[in-house]
C-alpha cells in the first residue's frame, strides 16, 4: 500500500521557500554503502533510488550525497579523476538524473559533496600538469622548487603525511597538498582553474542537485607568511559561486565543511552573501563532553562563543558522520578526556579523533542516544543524520582509516544484511557481524515492525520538530537553572498561524501505521503549517511559537528548578504527549527528569485540554 506523496516547492517561489534549508534535516549517505541494485558488492545510484520511499516515510527533508564522482578510491572518492561525471560502479549520469527527479517528487532535495580544493593524482589534469613545466596545465597546480615554503602551514594528516609538499620524479619539483599526497591541491590563482570549477557548479546544478557540501572550503588559497586557511581569496571565490547561484540557479544551497571555531567559521557566512550553511564542528565532541562530564558547561561555554549570523543562515549540527569524531577544536585536556572516555582501544583512535558511530561510542545506551538526538534536534541549527543511526548500527574499528564507520547498510537479518546479494567477498566492505550491532540484532526490517525501537522513536521527533518551525528559525534563551546537570532553553519567534499542537503529519498514533507489503509512505503536510523565516511575512496570519527543551545530562534522576517569568501564566504542553503541565508562575517551576531525561514543551497561553485534566 502506497502512502501519498509531498510536493516539492517550487524553487522559484517566494523567500521563505528558498529558505526550505532552515527547517531541513538532512540525511548523509554513502552511496556505496547504502543499496547495492545490480548485485556487484557495491551501492549504486539506482539502489538508493529504490530506498526514496524509506527515507520519505522517515521524513528526513534532503539527502546529502557522499562523493560519486569517478575516482581510484584512495580516500573513499575525495580522491577524484572526473568532475563532470559518474563512477561506473555506482552507474550513470542518466541514473542521477532520474535519481534526482524522483526526490523532488517525494519532497526531498539532494545536495552533493563538492571537492574543490584538490583532485587524485590521477586526474587527466594533474597528469598534463606533471609532465613538463611548460604544458598547457602546468600551473594548475601549485608547483615549487623546494619544500620551504608556506611552513605556517599545518599538516591535517600528521599520523600520514610529514610535509604538505611531495616530490614529484617526472616534473622533477614538489607539488603542494594539504590532504594526503595523492591528492595534489588546485592553484585557483590560475583563472583557468576558477573558471572551470565554476563551469563544474554549474554542471550539477543543471542536472538538478539542490546544493553543495563544500569539502575543505577554508583551503583553496595560500599566501606567504600565513597558515593557508580562511584567507580573503577563499572567500571571494565562495562569493563568486553564491552570485552565480542567486542569479540562475535560486532555491540551491551552499553548505561549508570548515573546521575551525565559531568566530572563525561564521566568516564563510559572510554578509549572507557566501555560504548558507556552516557546520557546527565545536558543538559536537562537547556534546559528547557534557554526558560523561554530568554538566551542561561544555555545551553552554561553546554556544556562548558562537556569534550571531546574517538573516537567512543556519549552522548544520550533527552527532556523527563519514570522518572520524573530530578533536581538532578541543584543548589538549579535554582531547585526552574524550579519548579516554570514548576510545579505550587504540584501534578506536583515527587521525586527530576517534572512528567510532554513535552507538558504539554510548555503549549501545538508547536512553543516551535519544538525549543526545533530543538535544541536536532542538538546539539552533539544521541537523544531519548519518546513514544507519537512525537504528544505532554499529562499527568495524577493525577496518582502516575512516572505513570503520563505512560498512553496509543494515536492511534486513539476511545474507549481508540485506545490503547485496553478492558473494560476501564481493562486498567493498565487510558488514558488521557481531553480536550486538550485526544485522541480526539491528537492521531496518525489525525495526519497522517495532514500534517501539529507536527508529519509530526518531521517526516521531522528526514528526514533532517539523510541527514545530520554530525550532528551525527561532531565537534560543537559555534558562536558569541551579542544577548543573540540566540544559534547558526556550526556542521561540513568528511562525504561520497554525492550531496550537497540530501535527503536520495528523495524528502520530498508532506510529505504526502506514506499512503495507514493505512500501514505506507518510501523509501530506496540511497547507496551514508553513514555516516562515525571520522577518518574512506571509499571507496566513502568524503567532509566537515557543517550544522550552529542557534535558537531564545526568545518569541518574535529578530535579531541575527553572527561572521562566517570562513566560509566566503561560501552560506547558508536552510535546509527544499533548499533556498540559502546570501553568507558570513567577516562581521557579519544578520538574523532575529521568536518568539522560528530556522533555519538550510548547508554551501555550490557553491549554489544550480543560483545565480539570491538569489535576
Amino acid at each position: 500500500m502506497s502512502m501519498p506523496r509531498l510536493p516539492l516547492p517550487s524553487r522559484d517561489g517566494p523567500a521563505g521557500t528558498r529558505r526550505w534549508y532552515q527547517h531541513a534535516v538532512f540525511y548523509e549517505v554513502l552511496l556505496r554503502g547504502f543499496y547495492d541494485s545490480n548485485n556487484d558488492g557495491i551501492g549504486d545510484i539506482r539502489g538508493l533510488h529504490e530506498k526514496l520511499d524509506y527515507l520519505q516515510w522517515l521524513g528526513v527533508d534532503a539527502i546529502w550525497l557522499l562523493p560519486f564522482y569517478p575516482s581510484p578510491m584512495r580516500d573513499g572518492g575525495y580522491d577524484i579523476s572526473d568532475f563532470f561525471n559518474v563512477a561506473p560502479d555506482y552507474g550513470t549520469l542518466t541514473d542521477l538524473s532520474r535519481l534526482l527527479d524522483d526526490a523532488h517528487r517525494r519532497g526531498i532535495r539532494v545536495v552533493s559533496d563538492l571537492v574543490m580544493n584538490h583532485t587524485s593524482d590521477t586526474h587527466p589534469w594533474f597528469i598534463e600538469s606533471r609532465s613538463s613545466r611548460d604544458n598547457p596545465k602546468s600551473d594548475w597546480y601549485v608547483w615549487n622548487d623546494d619544500d620551504q615554503r608556506w611552513p605556517e602551514a599545518r599538516v591535517v594528516f600528521t599520523d600520514v603525511e610529514r610535509s604538505n609538499w611531495t616530490w614529484d620524479e617526472t616534473r622533477e619539483q614538489y607539488y603542494w597538498h594539504r590532504f594526503f599526497s595523492h591528492q595534489p591541491d588546485l592553484n585557483y590563482e590560475n583563472p583557468e582553474v576558477a573558471d572551470t570549477m565554476v563551469d563544474m557548479v554549474k554542471f550539477w546544478l543543471e542536472l538538478g542537485f539542490d546544493g553543495f557540501r563544500l569539502d575543505a572550503a577554508p583551503y583553496l588559497f595560500q599566501r606567504d607568511g600565513t597558515a593557508g586557511e580562511h584567507l580573503p581569496e577563499t572567500h571571494d571565490f565562495i562569493k563568486r559561486i553564491r552570485k552565480e547561484i542567486e542569479s540562475n540557479y535560486p532555491g540551491r544551497v551552499l553548505l561549508a565543511e570548515a573546521n575551525g571555531w565559531p568566530a572563525d567559521v561564521a566568516d564563510y557566512f559572510g554578509d549572507g552573501d557566501e555560504c548558507h550553511l556552516c557546520f557546527h564542528f565545536p558543538l559536537m565532541p562537547r556534546l559528547f563532553m557534557a554526558v560523561r562530564k554530568e554538566q551542561r558547561y561544555p555545551i553552554t561555554e561553546i554556544l556562548s562563543q558562537t556569534p550571531e549570523i546574517p538573516d537567512g543562515c543556519q549552522w548544520a549540527i550533527f552527532l556523527r558522520n563519514h570522518d572520524e569524531l573530530t578533536l581538532e577544536q578541543v584543548t589538549d585536556e579535554e582531547r585526552d578526556y574524550l579519548i579516554s572516555e570514548y576510545a579505550k582501544d587504540d584501534r578506536m583512535k583515527r587521525h586527530m579523533g576517534i572512528g567510532r558511530r554513535l552507538a558504539p561510542l554510548l555503549d549501545g545506551n538508547r536512553r543516551l542516544a535519544e538525549l543526545l538526538y533530543s538535544m541536536v534536534l532542538s538546539l539552533p541549527g539544521s541537523p544531519v543524520i548519518y546513514y544507519g543511526d537512525e537504528l544505532l548500527m554499529g562499527d568495524n574499528i577493525y577496518l582502516g582509516d575512516r572505513d570503520s564507520v563505512r560498512t553496509p547498510m543494515q536492511w534486513s537479518p539476511d545474507r549481508n544484511g540485506g545490503f547485496s546479494k553478492a558473494d560476501f567477498a564481493q562486498l567493498y566492505l565487510p558488514p558488521v557481524m557481531d553480536p550486538v550491532y550485526g544485522s541480526d540484532a539491528v537492521n531496518v526490517e525489525a525495526q519497522c515492525r517495532n514500534p517501539g525501537s529507536f527508529l519509530h522513536w526518531l521517526r516521531g521527533m522528526l514528526i514533532q520538530r517539523r510541527a514545530m518551525p520554530v525550532l528551525g528559525v527561532g531565537t534560543m534563551e537559555p534558562t536558569a537553572c541551579p542544577n548543573p546537570s540540566i540544559l534547558a532553553y526556550v526556542r521561540s519567534g513568528e511562525v504561520a498561524d497554525a492550531p496550537v499542537g497540530s501535527s503536520p503529519w495528523g495524528t502520530m498514533r498508532p506510529i505504526g501505521e502506514g506499512f503495507g507489503g514493505g512500501t514505506f509512505g507518510r501523509p501530506p503536510a496540511p497547507p496551514s503549517v508553513v514555516p516562515v523565516a525571520a522577518g518574512e511575512q506571509d499571507l496566513a496570519g502568524q503567532r509566537t511559537q515557543a517550544v522550552l527543551c529542557v534535558h537531564n545530562l545526568s545518569r541518574f534522576a535529578q530535579p531541575a528548578e527553572l527561572s521562566l517569568p517570562r513566560w509566566s501564566g503561560y501552560t506547558p504542553v508536552e510535546v509527544l504527549g499533548r499533556v498540559p503541565f502546570p501553568v507558570i508562575s513567577d516562581e521557579p517551576y519544578t520538574i523532575a527528569l529521568g536518568p539522560y531525561g528530556y522533555l519538550w514543551f510548547e508554551l501555550v497561553r490557553e491549554p489544550p485540554f480543560p483545565e480539570e485534566v491538569i489535576g
